[in-house]
């Protein structure tokens, strides 16, 4: 370790403070009737950091990470997400970040790092945002977060190299920069002291579905679950309850869903194999009882999903 690096880890730890976003949001705000985002007022002084990444529990990188953390402040409380996301799959980890982070208290530090561009001249960046700190590459895998927070997400570029690791390894960022970010942030250093701020980050194609000037929903599959429920992007805000008892029907992949359940095991007395069901994340999902409602449908993520009612008056 550096003789820089170690100057960090002689600091006083201080509870770490969420600062006033004042900024203007960069991409489309969190719609008043969508998903609703938890966010209780204590901040922790020993805030959790996560870790989200796609290196698997086969080799040794998840553990350098965890010890980067460590070496910065040794009383960091580390929470694994996962460490499965399939490799290079930026899509993927923003969704599964996006439904996993409304479940942390304010001052969480999320480090997600599936960053097929490390060594290039991508950025290096902290999101601030939902009450709550972001830290990877700047490659869309905070953009769902960001698109969705209902505030003014402010970015940061990380070029303070006094908080990274040195050397600074171009091939494994996440321990050399993202992971002593992180630790820095929780022993209660602020975003500015870490980085400068900018105005712009890569987005990914927007998560919000186009609504018709007729009302048709055209939505997509962005998650396939291991159960293989197929997730889209619709949510109670393009399709409330009335337009579904106005007759809701879902086309995807040349067929038809028009039965929807509370629950998995709801008998709705329909014989459909296939239905619609609000899943734990806020979006529609379309699901068979015990079956993969993909395998049926032989669906991959991208698949279009629209959604249309009769007799319903947008």
């Amino acid at each position: 370790m550096s003789t820089k690096t170690r100057a960090v880890t002689k600091q006083k730890s201080t509870p770490l403070k969420e600062q006033p976003l004042t900024r203007k949001a960069r991409g489309p705000g969190l719609k008043k009737s969508g998903p609703r985002i938890f966010a209780p007022t204590a901040v922790s002084a020993s805030p959790i950091i996560t870790l989200l990444t796609d290196f698997g529990n086969a080799d040794y990188f998840v553990g350098a990470v965890k010890g980067a953390i460590l070496t910065i402040n040794p009383a960091a409380r580390i929470v694994d997400i996962t460490h499965e996301i399939p490799a290079h799959d930026v899509e993927q980890a923003a969704f599964t970040l996006l439904a996993a982070c409304a479940s942390f208290p304010p001052g969480t530090i999320h480090v997600g790092v599936v960053d097929p561009g490390v060594g290039s001249a991508r950025r290096s960046i902290l999101v601030r945002s939902r009450q709550q700190y972001f830290v990877g590459p700047d490659n869309g895998i905070f953009s769902y977060v960001c698109e969705l927070s209902g505030d003014n997400p402010e970015v940061f570029h990380l070029n303070k190299e006094v908080y990274f690791r040195q050397p600074v390894s171009q091939t494994f960022n996440g321990r050399d920069v993202f992971a002593p970010v992180a630790g820095s942030l929780s022993t209660g250093l602020k975003p500015e002291q870490l980085g400068t701020r900018v105005a712009d980050y890569i987005h990914l194609p927007s998560i919000t579905p186009e609504v018709s000037p007729g009302g048709e929903i055209n939505g997509r599959i962005i998650n396939i679950d291991r159960f293989g429920n197929c997730v889209t992007n619709i949510t109670q805000a393009e399709l409330p309850s009335a337009m579904i008892a106005a007759g809701a029907r879902l086309k995807i992949r040349g067929q038809v869903v028009k039965s929807f359940r509370k629950f998995f095991a709801e008998d709705t007395g329909s014989r459909d194999q296939l239905f619609g069901i609000w899943g734990s994340a806020g979006f529609l999902e379309i699901a068979a009882a015990n079956k993969s409602a993909a395998r049926i449908l032989k669906a991959k993520r991208g698949d279009m999903v629209v959604a249309s009612a009769k007799n319903l008056r947008m």
